[in-house]
């Protein structure tokens, strides 16, 4: 089982959170960016993808690469879906687990907040990103992995 994270956009403390559990059970893990990520020099487990820019390219290195039993992170609930459908467990990095049953509806909201967005309509952001978050992204991390060692 591989851990593969959507790298461009996740947060510093959910990636150290991702470092810790790699490291604990020593897990592959891939981080995937069109920027540079910085990892520790020190673990083994842990590797970084470099993809050029351009639209989607590490959504497409993602579902291109992540199989089924793997765990990913990503905030991207169009990339969430592709990898729902591939047998991959997702969560994103506020914790929330993706499955069969809600990613759909995660993004069909998505897209009915981004037609609403397109006719100038104000929606809002997520909420600052804190401890409670991390806490969140934490338990839902460790609840995924064991779920996926298992199988």
């Amino acid at each position: 089982m591989i851990l593969w994270v959507d790298a461009d956009a996740t947060p510093r403390p959910v990636r150290e959170i991702i470092f810790r559990a790699s490291k604990r059970l020593e897990l592959e893990t891939v981080l995937v960016a069109n920027h540079r990520i910085g990892i520790p020099a020190s673990s083994e487990h842990i590797r970084f993808v470099l993809v050029e820019h351009g639209l989607d390219v590490a959504d497409h290195h993602l579902v291109s690469n992540a199989m089924a039993g793997d765990v990913a992170v990503t905030a991207d609930i169009p990339l969430a879906a592709q990898l729902v459908e591939n047998g991959v467990h997702v969560i994103s990095p506020r914790g929330e687990v993706f499955d069969k049953e809600n990613v759909r509806e995660r993004l069909s909201i998505r897209d009915f907040m981004d037609s609403l967005r397109g006719t100038g309509i104000e929606t809002g952001g997520p909420r600052p990103f804190g401890s409670r978050e991390k806490q969140t992204f934490g338990a839902a991390l460790d609840r995924t992995l064991t779920k996926a060692l298992k199988h």
